[in-house]
């Protein structure tokens, strides 16, 4: 369940299928309201003007704050809006890039035991408090469960995911590593990195990109996304969902919180992207990825305490990196 939702159990994930309004309902009441015209302004300020070490910085921090494990809830829902996590063939690989405190790794483990996840994020010490999470929940899980910090925005994955020239024979008519090879043998790379005699672990076959690209500047979104394409297996998915255009949130941003078009800053230093799906299609297509769904989400949200109804409007996205053909 997301911030700002205050539903919980099988209500709550009932709440993120259903459509509760239209989004071209959405947004002629948005634009016709003149208090929320500043929002569609050009913006003069660059996202660049932030120097990547206070991006890290403030999600550093942010994470400190809510270190508890209460702020985040388990994403179940994810289960339901990606099949294919409960699917997966044998030894599959996943990456999910933003881990935060593993609130999206933790439900997967559970529904999936054939499936190794892999996840990042910028923070060590967030890195430190989702391992902590996860081992709690299932000593098991550990054997499964693997993380290294990474900002893919500036430095991209390491070469230890999908080496170089594994990522080439990636976009060859014949995919070829020495990881398939040693699988094939009985060898996997299931439960750990590659040894001294291995190129890497062969790449990933699902990536979640859960709330994430939305904290990355904008200017940096492409190269984010064409990182994903490089270490994707061919016919690998990568699965999406992030803010998106009109939602309360973002309604709620004042307008000296902007720092560019539909790119906001909190007081905190943390940046948030508001996406339509012209946006998301533009940057995953324009990596190489075919589009296999892509729709908004919208949501109303019941804050039964304050007695308001909130309207919520997610991206959901899944993406395919085009299988390799045999001739």
């Amino acid at each position: 369940m997301e911030k700002g939702t205050t539903s919980s159990g099988g209500e709550a994930e009932a709440q993120y299928f259903c459509k509760d309004f239209h989004w071209e309902d959405l947004r002629a009441e948005v634009e016709a309201n003149p208090s929320y015209a500043y929002h569609f302004e050009s913006a003069s300020s660059s996202s660049s003007s932030t120097p990547p070490e206070s991006d890290v910085l403030a999600w550093k921090q942010f994470h400190l704050r809510h270190a508890s494990g209460t702020f985040f809830k388990e994403r179940r829902y994810l289960l339901k809006e990606f099949p294919e996590l409960l699917s997966s063939p044998p030894n599959s690989k996943l990456l999910e890039v933003g881990c935060g405190n593993g609130s999206t790794a933790l439900p997967i483990l559970r529904a999936n035991k054939d499936l190794t996840v892999y996840v990042c994020d910028c923070s060590d010490e967030t890195l430190e408090r989702a391992k902590e999470i996860i081992s709690d929940a299932s000593t098991s899980f550990q054997y499964r469960f693997r993380t290294f910090c990474c900002d893919i925005s500036t430095n991209g994955f390491p070469t230890w995911l999908a080496c170089y020239p594994c990522r080439d024979k990636f976009l060859q008519k014949q995919s070829y590593c020495l990881s398939d090879v040693r699988e094939g043998n009985g060898l996997h790379f299931t439960n750990t990195y590659p040894s001294e005699d291995e190129c890497c672990v062969g790449g990933v076959d699902f990536i979640t990109l859960i709330f994430t690209l939305s904290a990355v500047p904008l200017d940096r979104m492409p190269k984010s996304v064409k990182e994903c394409f490089f270490v994707l297996k061919p016919g690998g998915m990568v699965f999406f969902r992030d803010y998106g255009l009109y939602d309360m949130t973002m309604l709620r941003f004042e307008q000296d919180k902007r720092v560019g078009f539909r790119e906001y800053m909190r007081s905190d230093g943390t940046r948030s992207y508001f996406f339509c799906l012209d946006a998301v299609r533009n940057l995953f297509l324009g990596a190489g990825f075919t589009e296999l769904e892509l729709e908004y989400c919208c949501v109303k949200s019941i804050n039964r305490q304050k007695g308001k109804c909130m309207q919520r409007v997610w991206v959901h996205g899944k993406f395919q990196k085009p299988a390799l053909r045999n001739e």
